[in-house]
């Protein structure tokens, strides 16, 4: 399941990429049109940065604009910085012991193969094409 903090962060993506400006957008500016606390987008802008999706400017004229252009942005990326690694099990989280049962797992395909969907999915779709 996605979560608010993944959605909002899509959300703050859509609207830096329609402001179609090099100019710094406010987060405040963003708080207002997508009707999210302002406070909540800070924690969520800062893991952008971090990230280097969104790049960020304080004092007058401040604000946020993108790093690059939509279309070469994923919505997987996106998502992944907010939400972690797609993962439908624990077992095939990166960084996760392998599993004793992985050999003779029965179930362990159907995870693998859905979690590809999962993936391939978000990866394939474009930050461009959610502002069409």
């Amino acid at each position: 399941m996605i979560s608010t903090k993944g959605r909002y962060a899509l959300r703050i993506m859509i609207d830096l990429a329609e402001a179609k400006s090099d100019n710094y957008i406010p987060l405040k500016d963003i708080a207002e049109r997508q009707e999210i606390s302002k406070k909540y987008l800070e924690i969520i802008v800062k893991d952008l940065v971090k990230s280097k999706l969104v790049k960020g400017s304080s004092g007058k004229g401040g604000g946020y604009k993108l790093c690059r252009k939509p279309d070469e942005y994923t919505v997987g990326e996106i998502l992944e910085v907010t939400e972690g690694p797609f993962a439908s099990v624990a077992c095939l989280s990166p960084g996760a012991e392998k599993c004793p049962r992985a050999g003779c797992c029965k179930t362990l395909p159907l995870w693998i193969e859905f979690n590809g969907m999962v993936h391939n999915f978000f990866f394939s779709k474009k930050l461009s094409d959610l502002i069409k």
